[in-house]
């Protein structure tokens, strides 16, 4: 089992955002080339959880070609913690998106 979230890419629009559900968990917004933008969670003072996340995200985003995945998980801060990490040891930094709005050390992975 791989830390990774290696779950398929879908598309970002409306259908594909509609069949999720309010759960809270974890998600990856990535371009055409599916490199990930993006590491961001749906938590507790989420609206609807990550069906509403990312409704929002359609909604400011209307006319770009995004892709998404997500993992339903109720330790989501502690899931997207350890997502950055893994970008970080794959790219050698944080995805471009969250390069902007990070405002804590990660912590080290090492990934063998």
């Amino acid at each position: 089992m791989s830390i990774r979230l290696e779950k398929p890419w879908l598309a970002l629009n409306s259908e594909n955002v509609n069949r999720l559900q309010g759960q809270l968990g974890v998600y990856q917004i990535a371009n055409q080339q599916k490199e990930i933008l993006s590491i961001n969670y749906a938590g507790g003072r989420s609206l609807f959880g990550l069906q509403g996340d990312l409704t929002d995200l359609l909604e400011k985003t209307q006319g770009e070609t995004l892709y998404f995945r997500v993992e339903v998980n109720m330790q989501y801060m502690t899931r997207h913690e350890e997502l950055l990490m893994i970008h970080v040891a794959d790219f050698g930094e944080l995805p471009e998106h969250n390069q902007k709005i990070r405002k804590h050390k990660l912590g080290k992975l090492s990934i063998a």
